[in-house]
């Protein structure tokens, strides 16, 4: 299974609970913090609803 770099590249200030709900749960902190996720559809889904504020790669 291919693993995801997900970093945060914008400020969650002025933004909806629900969006700074899910990048709590992605692990995602401060600005330009990185972390290591697996390929499921549950982690696209959480990717998709903040992907304004985050950058991915794909790692293998």
């Amino acid at each position: 299974m291919t693993k995801l770099k997900v970093t945060k590249v914008k400020s969650s200030i002025n933004r909806p609970e629900t969006q700074k709900r899910t990048l709590e749960s992605l692990g995602l902190g401060k600005t330009g913090s990185s972390v290591l996720h697996d390929n499921t559809p549950s982690v696209l889904g959480m990717i998709n609803k903040v992907k304004h504020l985050i950058s991915v790669e794909e790692v293998k």
